[in-house]
Formats: structure tokens, C-alpha cells, sequence
């Protein structure tokens, strides 16, 4: 759950001030903290620390899963950004903004959608799966806990490689769990251990991915009836989790149910998600039958326990 209001994402080919130039596409996020006198000096300088520690882990991120970040300011009067004539749009000279390399398919979340009547080719679900869990190993390997991951937060380039976005609630690791703590992230996506405000380490990754994969391989939403408030309750104390279909592999669907165990010490480390992905035979499964296709041998069932 990011404090910044983002106000808009463009895209440009000219150069981002005098000091910046790259032969390359830049996509530009641009932050508000509100308009001025509406924030405390103390909530203006909590914001501030946020946005550094958001630039300082990002900076130092090489992976060909993570999306290239470029720079970053604090102000955007001295950089060239396409202004526009609607007040309402206009960009303050105050807002910050994170510059990072741009990705024209756009978001994961975004691509899923598009496809949500025909679904991915089971070979297209893995490859997805393998980039994304291939990113957050190398963030894991890096003591990064990521700790939004979801379908939004994952970029798709004109080749189809996902790329890992937005840390603005990345955090290092800390050695003692207890010192992350607090409700971070994204419901529908958060760990139970997470929901509930107490310790946790970069398992709660691990479960974000769960669900991802879930979505990659149904490109649908979990929980599309409930509540934000439901689905908190009934994850923690039900044990709710997204319907597997039964269409989907066993290998696919072990992953699942590993990685978003209610017992994070029973979830596995990245690194062994990975191996597992890379020794799925893409030959001895399919994807997701589309909606027209499907027939009594193949639906959801819930998954409590």
C-alpha cells in the first residue's frame, strides 16, 4: 500500500533534462504527496524517506527480470516532461518521480485481462512464471523482500519478458522478523502472517507469487465476489485461498498450494521454485481451457481447509 498518489505514467523519447540522455524508451512515474499546507512537516518527511528508500534499492538492482531503473528526482522543474493544457492533469513542479526503462506491453495484470476469454498457452503461463519467480529470487538473494507483489506490479516488454516493478514498500531484509511488521502489501495477495500484523520475512514473497501464479494461469482475478474484508478474515481464519481448476497440471498446481501455505516456514525459497518450473515438461500439460471449450470434466472447486 504505497503513500504516494501516483498521477501519471508517460513515455518519452527526447532527452530527461540536460544531464540525462538514453538512446531508449523511459516511462516516468510521477508522485504527489498533496498540495501544499494539506500534509504535516513530520508526514512530508516520512514521505520523503520513503521515496529514498524506494530509489536506494531500486538503483542497485541488474536482473534481466527486474525493470531497468534509470533515475530519479525529487521536483520536476528541471526535467522535460510533456506538460498538459487540462489544470486538472498538470504535473506540480513539487511531485517526485522514479524514471525507469519503458515496457510497452504494459502491466502483467493488464495483458491477463486481455486474454481472459481465451486464456495463455501453457507454454506462454510458464514462461511467465519462471521470469517472475527468476526475478524475485534474485531480489531474495539480494535480502530484498519486494512485499506488493501482483499481477500489477509485473511489466511485460514488446517480447513478452516479465519484469518486476514498483518498490516503493521494498525494504531489506531485517535479520529479526519482528522488525517487519505492519499490514504491507496488497489484500487478496497478502500473506496470512502479513494480515495479521505479525513477523515475517520474504516467505510473504512467496505467497504473493502463489496467487500470481494462479492469475497467470487462470488470467482471472481471485476473489472477484468478496469483500477486501472477507477475503482478510476468511484467508486467516478460513484458510481461503483461489479455486484451482482441476484442468490445471499437478506440477502447476503443487507450486500453488506450496508457495501459499498458511505455515510460511513450509513455503519454499525462490530458488527451489525456479528449479521446480525449469523441470516442467511444457509438453505434459495445457493451459487454461477457455470458458466456450470447457466441459463437466473440468471446473473449480474451493480450496478450504
Amino acid at each position: 500500500m504505497e503513500c504516494f498518489t501516483v498521477l501519471a505514467f508517460w513515455w518519452c523519447d527526447s532527452s530527461l533534462g540536460d544531464d540525462l540522455f538514453l538512446p531508449l524508451s523511459r516511462t516516468v512515474k510521477l508522485l504527489d504527496w498533496g498540495e501544499d499546507g494539506m500534509i504535516t512537516t513530520a508526514e512530508t518527511a516520512a514521505l520523503r524517506a520513503s521515496f529514498r528508500q524506494e530509489v536506494a534499492v531500486w538503483n542497485n538492482l541488474d536482473h534481466p527480470n527486474v525493470t531497468k531503473f534509470i533515475g530519479a528526482s525529487m521536483g520536476t522543474s528541471n526535467l522535460d516532461i510533456p506538460s498538459s493544457s487540462d489544470a486538472e492533469h498538470s504535473i506540480p513542479a513539487t511531485a517526485c518521480c522514479v524514471v525507469a526503462v519503458y515496457l510497452p506491453l504494459g502491466s502483467l495484470k493488464r495483458y491477463l485481462i486481455r486474454n481472459s476469454r481465451k486464456k495463455l498457452p501453457y507454454k506462454t503461463v510458464i514462461e511467465l512464471a519462471l521470469d517472475l519467480s527468476r526475478g524475485l529470487s534474485y531480489l531474495h538473494s539480494k535480502k530484498i523482500v519486494h512485499r506488493d507483489v501482483k499481477s500489477e506490479n509485473m511489466l511485460l516488454s514488446s517480447h513478452r519478458r516479465l519484469k518486476i516493478a514498483d518498490f516503493g514498500v521494498a525494504r531489506v531484509e531485517a535479520q529479526n522478523p519482528r522488525d517487519m511488521t505492519g499490514e504491507t502489501g496488497t489484500l487478496g495477495y497478502m500473506a496470512p502472517e502479513v494480515l495479521t500484523g505479525k513477523p515475517y520475512n520474504r516467505s510473504c514473497d512467496v505467497y504473493s507469487f502463489g496467487i500470481c501464479l494462479w492469475e497467470i494461469y487462470c488470467c482471472d482475478m481471485p476473489y472477484p465476489n468478496l469483500t477486501f474484508a472477507d477475503v482478510s478474515s476468511a484467508v486467516v481464519c478460513q484458510n481461503l485461498r483461489p479455486d484451482i481448476p482441476r484442468c490445471c497440471p499437478s506440477s502447476l498446481a503443487n507450486i500453488m498450494r506450496k508457495c501459499w501455505d498458511a505455515n510460511p516456514e513450509k513455503r519454499p525459497e525462490m530458488e527451489e521454485v525456479v528449479r521446480i518450473l525449469e523441470a516442467i515438461d511444457i509438453n505434459k500439460g495445457r493451459g487454461m481451457i477457455p470458458d466456450d471449450q470447457s466441459n463437466p470434466g473440468c471446473f473449480c472447486f474451493a480450496r478450504f481447509s
